[in-house]
């Protein structure tokens, strides 16, 4: 096991096998992502959607 502590300055993570560890969960991430079948949504579409959910949130806080 190698807990070496890394430089805050430089690195999110105490250890490089904290780092080791996360790089590992978001490479799997990243191919789960890769390997959806599902069909992309739109950046247009996205931004809409997430425009006019913010606008619903901030109307909210208006009553």
């Amino acid at each position: 096991m190698n807990t070496a502590t890394l430089d805050s300055r430089i690195f999110e993570f105490e250890t490089k096998e904290q780092l080791s560890s996360y790089d590992k969960w978001f490479c799997a991430k990243v191919q789960e992502a890769i390997d959806d079948p599902r069909p992309g949504i739109a950046h247009d579409q996205v931004i809409a959607e997430m425009d006019a959910l913010i606008d619903q949130i901030e109307a909210g806080k208006k009553d």
